[in-house]
Formats: C-alpha cells, sequence, structure tokens
C-alpha cells in the first residue's frame, strides 16, 4: 500500500504488509510519544479535526499523535457547531476546510459520511468512526496491542482464541477489528451477546469464510477462557430510545471474581473505552485495576503511537522523522 497522499477510510485498504509498515513505524515512534525526544517534521503542518460526534479519547489522541510530530491543530466539535447545521454539504465542507488543512481527522454518526466527505477533500482524510459501520485507525490499535500482550506470553495472533463481548451489532470497533484479523490465519471467535445484539451476519460470514472457527453464544460463564477477552460498551446512541439501551445495560459484566473463575491466569483485557461505570452497567469493575492484564490503558496509549504512524505514511514524512529530532527541554516526572 502506497500511504502517501491517501484517505484512510477502510481496513479493506490494509493487507498483512501494510500492517506490518504501520506497526514497525508506530513503534519507531515511542520515545517520541513518551517525551524522551522531540520531532519537528510536520513543523507548520495543520490538521483539521473534526468531530461530529462525541468523543474523548480518539480526539485527543489524534490532535496529540499531530502535536508530537511538530503539527498544530485546528478542532470542531459538534455539529451545531459547524456549518452543517446550516445545511452545507459533507462535499462543500470538505472542500473549505481542505483548503485549511494538510490533513484531516474526522468522526461522524452517518455511516459512509467520511468516505463521502473524503469525495470532497483535497487532502488526506482518516476514518475516526463513522457510525456503526468501521473505526479503521481503532481497529489497527486493538491490533497492535493484541499482538504486544501476546508477544508477552511468547504467543502471536495466530491461533489466538479471542471472546468478544456486548453490543456486537453497533460496535464498529469490533466489526472493523473482525475485518482486520481475517487476514490471520486459525483464529478462533467466541461472540457473545444479546440475541437482538449479535455480531452482523456479514461479519460471521466474513470470519468463517477466512477458515476461523466461531461460537455464538448470549452467556458469559464457560466461555471466556480466551486469550483475548474485548469488552465493548452498549452503544445506547444508535438505540431509538434510552429505554431500548438500558434493556441490555449490564448484561455482561466482569470483574475480578469472574475474571478469577472463568478466564485463564493470563487472559488479556481489552476495551475500545469509554467503559460505562455507571452502577446499572459497569461493564469492567474498578475491582480489575490492578490486575495487570487489564490491557485497556496500554491500548489508549498504544493508539497515539499507531496514529502518529498514520499520520507520517500519509504525509510521506516516515523517513524525515530521526532528521528533524531535537532535545526535550523539560522535565516531567510522569515520563522518567
Amino acid at each position: 500500500m502506497n500511504f502517501k497522499g491517501q484517505h484512510i477510510l477502510s481496513v479493506k485498504q490494509f493487507d498483512r504488509d501494510s500492517i506490518s509498515h504501520v506497526f514497525r513505524i508506530a513503534r519507531s515512534m515511542e520515545p517520541y510519544a513518551l517525551r524522551q525526544k522531540r520531532t519537528r517534521v510536520l513543523d507548520g503542518a495543520i490538521l483539521g479535526n473534526l468531530f461530529f460526534e462525541p468523543s474523548t479519547r480518539t480526539r485527543v489522541s489524534f490532535g496529540c499523535a499531530f502535536n508530537l510530530l511538530g503539527g498544530e491543530v485546528r478542532e470542531t466539535t459538534g455539529i451545531q457547531s459547524s456549518a452543517l447545521s446550516k445545511g452545507e454539504s459533507l462535499f462543500d465542507t470538505a472542500r473549505m476546510i481542505s483548503s485549511y488543512s494538510d490533513v484531516i481527522a474526522m468522526r461522524h454518526p452517518q455511516a459512509g459520511s467520511v468516505a463521502e466527505f473524503a469525495e470532497g477533500s483535497r487532502v488526506p482524510v482518516l476514518n475516526g468512526g463513522d457510525g456503526a459501520n468501521e473505526h479503521p485507525t481503532q481497529a489497527l490499535l486493538d491490533l497492535f496491542t493484541i499482538e504486544r500482550e501476546l508477544a508477552a506470553s511468547q504467543q502471536c495472533v495466530e491461533g489466538m482464541h479471542i471472546a468478544m463481548i456486548g453490543d456486537l451489532k453497533f460496535g464498529r470497533t469490533v466489526h472493523s477489528l473482525s475485518k482486520l484479523l481475517c487476514l490471520y490465519k486459525n483464529i478462533q471467535f467466541t461472540l457473545i451477546a444479546p440475541n437482538e445484539l449479535a455480531m452482523p451476519d456479514e461479519i460471521v460470514s466474513a470470519i468463517e469464510n477466512a477458515g476461523h472457527k466461531v461460537r455464538i453464544t448470549d452467556q458469559l460463564a464457560g466461555n471466556i477462557d480466551a486469550d483475548i477477552v474485548y469488552q465493548t460498551r452498549i452503544q445506547e446512541e444508535r438505540f431509538p430510545s434510552q429505554e431500548e439501551a438500558n434493556k441490555y445495560r449490564g448484561k455482561f459484566r466482569l470483574n475480578q471474581e469472574i475474571y478469577t473463575k472463568h478466564c485463564k491466569s493470563n487472559t488479556v483485557i481489552m476495551h475500545p473505552l469509554p467503559r460505562d461505570s455507571r452502577l446499572e452497567a459497569n461493564e469492567l469493575d474498578n475491582d480489575l485495576n490492578m490486575n495487570p492484564n487489564l490491557a485497556i490503558f496500554r491500548q489508549a496509549d498504544n493508539g497515539v503511537l499507531v496514529r502518529m504512524a498514520l499520520f507520517a505514511l500519509t504525509l510521506g514524512v516516515e523517513d524525515l522523522i530521526h532528521k528533524y529530532e531535537c532535545e526535550v527541554p523539560w522535565y516531567s516526572a510522569k515520563h522518567k
């Protein structure tokens, strides 16, 4: 895959070689993410960060990744704060914002909206999530995390067992991750969800057609003895009403007692975040916070590395990072 000048809209754009290339660049970004070094390779470049749907981690990590490469960030959050609320089309918005930016990261509540926006853009567009459709950068950081976590116990992606739990119907992160995992071999999927929130048939078919084993169930007990447990939030924003979403909230909860009883001693716990910590949901209990296999914050940290890599690749500066390196003139105990 030739990344320079390209939009990143779907995981379908990636093969094993391009994934390995992204991950190699992502690993090289670690000294900058840890503030051990600085690079000004994108000095003067501008990221247009357009988030028309609520976001904390994705929005901030896109901005942080760009800043760490020396670039500047201009943000628009919420449809009501944009000209879209006045009837402007995605095409017109793209033509204008791309004249102010060198690259754009975008999230929008409608499936297919980011691809539609990209048709009008004059600069690369990175999909930060389009409705219940896809979240390609999240899938890449999830796979990057899975590789790193399994490597710690001398395991690899091929041959692993992953249990995906919760809202698999509307959870775009599990859709995109499943599609990426179809590029690998001999994976066992356990898909745990209420029947009404089951993984879409086309995703299940893609997994099966790739030669993987699939178990579909609505029971947590006895089904999470996996290498990776990937918990998801009930996507309440996709439901017709709060009352409808409440039917499923808290149905699948994981705490230390359940983990000890049903998981392996080294089962890795992942979640795209935010985890819903309200009492009626409590997807991942706080008593898991000290569990060394809780990888959710390492997962979020990895998002900065992967997004730094994608910015460097789409702007064609991946081989110039070190040339514009400089010392860090300040000290933070956090990064000691």
